[in-house]
């Protein structure tokens, strides 16, 4: 009976665990480039049973046979073995024609600078800061090729490979005129850089950090920037990525969960009831 209660404690604890990660997945299904995750459950070493007070094999001149047979498994409960994100592309592309907004179509990731280092998003809500530098809301800058990006207002495009280019004789710049974008017709592109996107060899061992930020660990292995042809994602601006959380299935995911605790409390219940009787009832002395 206590084998019981603690098969039934971890299946509640893992459930908990695994609560925790969906309800996550829920609060972000909005969240520009979220990545979901997942929780992998393990099940502890299973115990054989056998027949008691039959101890030994015997002998006899065509062969033996045990007389401690095994008659069957017994569980001894489950844990979480490990909490992973999925990569997989966000549902849609949404359209904002927004240029400052970046979205990528394939895997990699934007690199940003920030104070901890340099860190790794999907999170392509971009947009400049009072030096001109294209930076994420949090105000880090976006990491190109060479080294951080500035661009102006309706004079900056950029490619499918991730190639930012401006204008070279851009209408009344000087003297500080803001110029539609539809006006500004690109007759003689330069190109200012390119954006710096990179990829790892395990993606699944990035840790997560908050703001929808990844850094680098010792298994996922340095970042690698992507080269055109390479795997190299394509860019699209004026679209954001959507999260990769599916709504409807962490729901469905999240009732199970919920069913699967409840389970699990009655038999810790109905445990501690037994043991209850097996301590007041059967031991009473009469």
């Amino acid at each position: 009976m206590i084998r019981g209660l603690y098969t039934a404690a971890s299946g509640m604890l893992a459930r908990w665990n695994e609560m925790d990660v969906v309800s996550n997945n829920l609060a972000n299904v909005d969240t520009v480039g979220f990545k979901k995750d997942e929780v992998l459950l393990k099940a502890f070493p299973e115990m054989l049973i056998r027949r008691m007070k039959s101890d030994g094999v015997v002998q006899f001149p065509l062969g033996s046979y045990d007389i401690a047979p095994v008659v069957g498994q017994l569980g001894t409960g489950v844990e979480v073995n490990d909490i992973q994100t999925r990569f997989d592309q966000g549902m849609n592309m949404k359209k904002t024609h927004n240029d400052f907004d970046l979205a990528l179509e394939g895997k990699g990731f934007f690199a940003v600078e920030t104070e901890r280092g340099e860190r790794f998003t999907r999170n392509g809500s971009f947009l400049i800061d009072d030096n001109s530098y294209l930076v994420t809301k949090e105000g880090y800058k976006v990491l190109g090729e060479n080294g951080y990006i500035q661009v102006k207002h309706n004079n900056f495009k950029v490619d499918k490979d991730g190639t930012i280019l401006y204008n070279s004789i851009y209408p009344n710049e000087d003297l500080g005129i803001m110029v539609d974008r539809e006006q500004n017709s690109f007759d003689f592109p330069q190109i200012k850089d390119r954006l710096k996107i990179v990829n790892f060899y395990d993606p699944r061992e990035l840790v997560k950090e908050g703001n929808n930020f990844f850094r680098e660990s010792i298994h996922s292995g340095k970042p690698d920037i992507l080269e055109v042809g390479g795997g190299r994602p394509n860019v699209m601006q004026g679209f954001l990525e959507t999260s990769n959380v599916n709504p409807v299935l962490e729901m469905v995911k999240m009732i199970s969960i919920q069913r699967n605790y409840e389970a699990n409390s009655k038999v810790l219940q109905t445990q501690d009831q037994l043991l209850g009787k097996a301590t007041n009832e059967l031991a009473r002395v009469y």
